[in-house]
């Protein structure tokens, strides 16, 4: 199936703290808020929101069609993309800045402190997909929030249906922007802490959320996923990881399970078993691309977690 992944592309430089942030923080003198701590780990990967999403369906093998922006420094990451399968024609190329740049600490209790410099995506502009046939479903992921809700106004236009993924940008958005935004969407997609952040800044309930837009995925990490719809609501548990290597890009993978099962009209329960799967693969490397992925590593983990295997 052919998808649309509006999100960012971007470089990630991991930073991994053995202890706890909590230890370097005084909560009774923030406001001289000053902290540094050991990074025992660093490395630099490729990243970004609609590249990470678009990677994980193309190893599912599906089309992805990412809508982004890379800088002067992103030919090579083009490159990549379109080698593994990710269409990159709707990629805007800009040469007055820097490819977008994400800096992520994560904590011995996985814990993460970001910073993301926008660089060219600060930039871009959104093309227009109108001519963009056969596509089954579409993602607004956490990028430009201006360019997040001029795709999902176009999606709302041509009748594809999105998810519609906040993120870490969610207090970004207008209360009415994001009202609008969740109301047109097939579905609101947030972790546990973004959530309450959507459900603080809204004063919505999980059941306000449905009710306006019919579903609402909620990732608990270790805790697995929830979904609830008008007509139920199922909770995942969390596949098991061999190991725990680093969380970050696992919530990309997640969300590309999620619109392959919901695109094949599959059970929620079967929907959130491949979503839990991704994930968990992705926690158990460095790095948020994985190199590869077969059917049987999937259905292998789907018996070994759940007793029985996906309708791939």
């Amino acid at each position: 199936m052919k998808y649309l992944i509006n999100g960012s592309i971007a470089f990630d430089l991991l930073l991994s703290h053995d202890g706890s942030f909590l230890t370097g923080i005084d909560t009774k003198n923030l406001e001289k808020l000053s902290v540094n701590y050991l990074a025992q780990g660093l490395v630099k990967h490729h990243g970004g929101t609609a590249a990470n999403i678009s990677w994980n369906l193309a190893l599912l093998g599906h089309e992805p069609l990412a809508i982004g922006a890379v800088g002067f420094d992103g030919q090579a990451y083009l490159a990549l993309l379109r080698e593994r399968g990710v269409i990159t024609n709707l990629i805007e190329r800009r040469e007055d800045a820097m490819t977008a740049t994400a800096v992520i600490a994560t904590d011995g209790a996985e814990r993460q402190i970001s910073f993301f410099h926008p660089g060219a995506d600060g930039l871009a502009t959104l093309p227009d997909f109108s001519d963009e046939e056969n596509i089954a479903f579409a993602i607004m992921s956490p990028r430009n929030p201006m360019l997040m809700l001029k795709g999902a106004h176009l999606c709302c236009k041509l009748k594809i249906p999105y998810l519609f993924d906040p993120g870490q940008v969610v207090h970004a958005f207008s209360d009415d922007d994001l009202r609008q935004a969740i109301k047109t969407s097939a579905g609101l997609v947030v972790n546990e802490y973004e959530w309450q952040l959507a459900s603080s800044k809204l004063g919505w309930k999980e059941e306000d959320v449905v009710a306006n837009c019919g579903m609402l995925v909620i990732t608990l990490g270790e805790k697995g996923v929830r979904i609830c719809t008008k007509k139920e609501t199922v909770e995942i548990p969390a596949c098991k990881a061999e190991k725990v290597v680093n969380p970050t890009g696992a919530g990309d993978a997640v969300r590309a399970g999620l619109l392959v099962g919901l695109s094949s009209k599959w059970s929620l329960t079967d929907t959130g078993r491949l979503a839990a799967i991704m994930g968990c693969l992705l926690v158990e490397q460095e790095g948020t691309l994985l190199n590869a992925l077969d059917t049987d590593t999937l259905q292998s983990r789907a018996m070994q977690n759940y007793g029985s295997k996906l309708p791939l």
